[in-house]
């Protein structure tokens, strides 16, 4: 196993080499296709077809938004967590995704990416749905493991004989210190998850944005103190904002 970083459109990308196949950790951003096909066939001298499974880890752009694009255009599988629904279901999450989408283009502007396209399905069409500590199809040397909080299905991917943890967005640097993602919607399920990757000792967990790391017990406990415990969301941002300006006005 050989785990290959790349520079995303607003995350970072990892896909797993194998003699005979590769492995994308998470579905990426819409934008991400060319890069990954590039690499592939021309950093690895592969076919774009050996990609055989696409996990995503949970349904924001960045994660997801590639998935059913590379499924049409390499034949792979997708999985994802086995929880009922969609993410963004019903006028709620039209807006909600919509939403994302807006804030994808905010981060690539930030970052002062080029304006690309990352508008993908809000419903996601999976192969596999993969319950805790479900071996990825393919793929038995990981497997999967439910870290909701940041949304209702999130998972993060434990390689077994290495003992690293892909967590996504369980967490994210900033300024030199590991903090909650936005938005956290069940604060209990995300001090949960936190602690279960903490109790499993991994070698090093491995970020959607921050890289592979290694965080201390401070770090973690830095973290923890981080953590919400009401729910940190779109909406109650905007409420929040909304408050705070009338207040300021009158």
């Amino acid at each position: 196993m050989k785990l290959h970083k790349l520079e995303g459109y607003i995350q970072s990308i990892y896909l797993v080499e194998y003699p005979d196949k590769l492995l994308l950790l998470d579905g990426c951003c819409r934008a991400d296709i060319s890069a990954l096909e590039i690499f592939i066939t021309d950093t690895l001298q592969r076919s774009f077809s050996d990609l055989k499974l696409v996990v995503v880890t949970h349904m924001h752009p960045d994660h997801a938004g590639a998935a059913h694009k590379l499924r049409s255009l390499t034949g792979c599988h997708i999985a994802t967590s086995n929880v009922k629904g969609h993410w963004y279901a019903g006028i709620e999450g039209w807006l909600m995704h919509f939403t994302d989408i807006l804030l994808a283009k905010w981060v690539a502007k930030r970052l002062n990416k080029p304006m690309k396209r990352v508008w993908y399905s809000r419903k996601l069409n999976a192969d596999h749905k993969l319950d805790e500590g479900e071996a990825l199809p393919g793929f038995e040397d990981w497997v999967s493991l439910s870290t909701q909080g940041h949304t209702d299905r999130d998972i993060s991917l434990h390689h077994i004989p290495s003992n690293k943890i892909y967590v996504a967005d369980l967490m994210v640097t900033v300024k030199g210190h590991f903090i909650p993602p936005f938005p956290v919607f069940y604060p209990n399920r995300y001090r949960a998850s936190v602690n279960k990757i903490i109790n499993l000792k991994p070698n090093s967990i491995i970020l959607a944005h921050g890289g592979e790391v290694k965080p201390t017990k401070a770090q973690y406990q830095y973290l923890l103190s981080k953590a919400p415990k009401i729910p940190k969301t779109h909406w109650r941002s905007v409420k929040a904002r909304i408050k705070n300006t009338l207040a300021n006005r009158s």
